[in-house]
């Protein structure tokens, strides 16, 4: 270029934080999905996990958004960035929730803008959303749904429990300007039904390894297959020799040791190694019986006093005797702090305040354990 001007492509590329195309990697590197980004196998277990999943996300994002969702999917496919790049549209919301244990490692959701606003518009109630920050949080506690659901299922298939993630950050930006993974990485793409006739699209980024590291885990957790009835033979026929061998006793001598030996040792009459299992120990959180879920259902319809309090201080008598019109009263809460829900002056819940129709409601953003409620009774 005589001019000195720069293309949309180099500009493309600097907004990214890479080179131009052609340098970076060789020519052969948009076409090799054989790197750190996962072997066919890793995309095949990644994408069979991930649609068992499906299912309780719709659950989750019809009761979040009051509404039919439809959560499809995923297809998953080894790529890179360039090649991804290309899938998107121009405007993209990023929300990145890295993994920081577990199966640590780069984790990113991307959606369409028009994706995003349609999804905020569901959760707000209102239409012509903007993509302002009250927006970007609503996404963010979407994605924040849907990952606490696959962290929910791969601690129970694989027994991890320090699988965490980071709080998500979200935010609208051009395609080149997104945080995705150097090398290739796995993309899963889900099709998303909001009830408005239209497709929707959302893609989950794995990092280099990532994907790799959850199959793994996966495949470890599998149960094993029982072993062949009778097992294998010590040279020849000895299973069947050693109770007569006189050692024991005798033949009956055998299954009065086989219930102590085989475990002292780890092995079973037959060689076999024993399949050791974890104890499972009963739960000391209280169940409730199906005589009280009969109970409760006759009291379903008392009414009860909920109120949200937005915060509480402590005056001295000559001081409210002193208020009058304008007088301002500081409370005990931070700007921006959750308010707090009470049944029957007692806290269950913490929430946000929101505008619905020109009246004042409030977004339940978390439930009080019934540890922290017991405390409270104490």
């Amino acid at each position: 270029m005589s001019d000195g001007a720069l293309s949309q492509d180099e500009i493309d590329a600097l907004l990214a934080g890479v080179d131009s195309p052609g340098s970076g990697g060789g020519p052969g590197q948009a076409g090799g999905f054989a790197g750190p980004g996962g072997s066919d196998t890793d995309r095949q277990g990644l994408q069979d996990f991930l649609t068992t999943t499906a299912g309780a996300q719709s659950s989750n994002l019809s009761m979040m958004t009051g509404s039919d969702i439809t959560f499809r999917g995923p297809q998953v496919e080894s790529t890179n960035r360039d090649s991804f790049l290309q899938q998107l549209p121009d405007m993209v919301t990023v929300v990145k929730v890295d993994f920081t244990s577990g199966f640590p490692g780069e984790h990113v959701f991307l959606l369409p803008e028009d994706t995003t606003k349609s999804i905020a518009s569901l959760m707000n109630k209102e239409e012509n959303i903007t993509l302002d920050e009250m927006t970007m949080s609503v996404i963010g506690e979407v994605i924040s749904q849907l990952v606490g659901t696959q962290i929910t299922a791969l601690t129970q298939k694989t027994g991890n429990k320090s699988i965490v993630s980071t709080p998500p950050e979200s935010a609208n930006v051009p395609k080149a300007a997104a945080a995705l993974p150097a090398g290739d990485f796995m993309a899963a793409a889900y099709q998303l039904g909001l009830g408005d006739g239209k497709n929707h699209q959302i893609w989950e980024i794995f990092g280099p390894g990532v994907s790799a590291d959850i199959v793994k885990a996966l495949n470890a957790g599998a149960a094993p297959s029982a072993p062949p009835g009778g097992g294998p033979s010590f040279g020849g026929g000895m299973n069947a020799s050693v109770p007569n061998m006189g050692m024991m006793g005798g033949a009956p001598a055998m299954p009065q040791m086989g219930g102590a030996m085989p475990n002292m040792m780890g092995m079973s009459p037959t060689g076999q190694p024993t399949n050791v299992q974890q104890v499972q120990f009963p739960s000391l959180m209280p169940q409730i019986t199906s005589q009280e879920q009969g109970n409760i259902g006759l009291i379903m319809d008392v009414f009860m006093e909920m109120t949200v309090e937005l915060g509480r201080t402590r005056k001295l008598i000559k001081e409210i005797l002193g208020m009058g019109e304008g007088t301002i009263i500081e409370l005990d809460k931070l700007a921006g702090e959750p308010v707090d829900i009470l049944v029957n002056h007692k806290l269950i819940a913490k929430g946000e305040v929101v505008v619905i129709d020109e009246n004042f409601g409030v977004r339940v953003t978390e439930i009080v354990s019934p540890m922290e409620r017991m405390n409270d009774l104490g």
